[in-house]
């Protein structure tokens, strides 16, 4: 069926009408960030009060880390995406936050145009032009001609610098290995062929260089989970190699601060490993917005979460405090009601490498 001008007119008009109306998200980057808030995984089509209490903490950085919508049927029909974006931008807690914070963004399946989509995905670039136009991405923008739409910025002076550095999961990752699926617990067994590839190289070079800048605290974001390996569904253990090609990495370049922020799930939880880096590796998942589920199921294996598993829609907050001898960051997930279910303080002192211990939970 050839798409009808007149439709996509139409909706574009609409959809530009919610593009680029955005805090810049390098506006006072000089300043020390004191709080982030990121979310994942929020049903365009359904309502979204969740973002009244997201506006109630404050963020001084918002990270839209995957799936802001859901245009994943593998359909080409571009007023269909348009519109799901409009509906999103029209949503008037969404509107207010990208007035009140600077914002930061990048996708995941629900966005990329194919569920547990990669590389083979042949009509990814339409897709992702839509999903840069919608954030306000400069139109000259290396994220948008480049293999990847991943990206890295920095925040505060010296002493209080913070990285955020955006992987891109989608654009180049090859095919993931099936195995027996089952309901429960996914679809996915680990692959360890050694030509399959989560970042691709160009991306892989340019995270080594990311790694090296000055910072105190680095914020890789990740679309899916890093630390997780229990579970079936997408995740970087399905690519164990690639997986502990990161870990090799971040010894490698001694980065120091490092903690991974992930989505995906439709569910909430705090993950933590050796790694191997010389300090613990923290993965704090948040996902959904609006998706996640709210009624019992069998409890999710994960050997290396920190405390409980969260269920009902959430979103993750991190707060630093700059002010102490040992700055302090406090990993937070709240529920739809701003309140605090999962909490972990954790001092600077102790994400630098050769560090081995392990906190008590405050």
């Amino acid at each position: 069926m050839m798409p009808n001008p007149k439709r996509i007119c139409v909706v574009l008009a609409a959809f530009l009408l919610v593009c680029g109306f955005a805090a810049d998200a390098q506006k006072d980057a000089a300043q020390p960030l004191r709080r982030i808030v990121f979310g994942s995984c929020a049903d365009q089509n359904q309502p979204q009060p969740i973002w009244e209490a997201i506006l109630a903490v404050k963020p001084g950085l918002y990270l839209s880390i995957g799936d802001a919508v859901y245009v994943n049927q593998g359909t080409e029909d571009r007023a269909a995406r348009l519109a799901a974006y409009a509906r999103l931008g029209a949503v008037p807690g969404f509107a207010r936050l990208r007035r009140a914070a600077p914002m930061l963004a990048v996708w995941d399946d629900g966005e990329f145009g194919v569920n547990d989509g990669g590389a083979d995905f042949t009509a990814r670039d339409e897709f992702r032009a839509d999903f840069l136009d919608f954030f306000g991405e400069p139109k000259d923008s290396p994220r948008r001609t480049r293999a990847g739409m991943y990206d890295a910025q920095l925040y505060g002076p010296a002493g209080k610098r913070v990285q955020i550095i955006l992987l891109d999961t989608r654009y180049n990752r090859s095919p993931l290995k099936r195995g027996n699926f089952a309901p429960d617990t996914g679809r996915y067994v680990p692959d360890t062929d050694p030509a399959k590839t989560m970042l691709g190289e160009e991306q892989w070079k340019w995270l080594e260089e990311q790694l090296r800048v000055p910072a105190e605290i680095r914020f890789l974001v990740s679309s899916i989970q890093v630390i997780p390996e229990d579970h079936g569904w997408e995740k970087w253990a399905n690519l164990p190699l690639e997986r502990q090609r990161l870990f090799h990495l971040i010894r490698l370049t001694g980065a120091r601060g490092v903690l991974f922020l992930s989505g995906d799930r439709h569910l909430a939880e705090l993950s933590m490993m050796d790694g191997g880096v010389g300090y613990p590796l923290y993965d704090l998942t948040s996902s959904g917005l609006n998706v996640a589920r709210h009624n019992w199921r069998p409890y999710e294996a994960n050997r290396h979460r920190v405390g409980t598993l969260n269920w009902g829609d959430n979103f993750g907050v991190i707060e630093m405090d700059w002010e102490r001898a040992d700055p302090r960051i406090s990993l937070q997930i709240r529920d739809a009601d701003g309140e605090i279910a999962i909490q972990r303080k954790i001092p600077l002192s102790l994400l630098q490498p050769g560090v081995v211990r392990t906190p008590a939970q405050p």
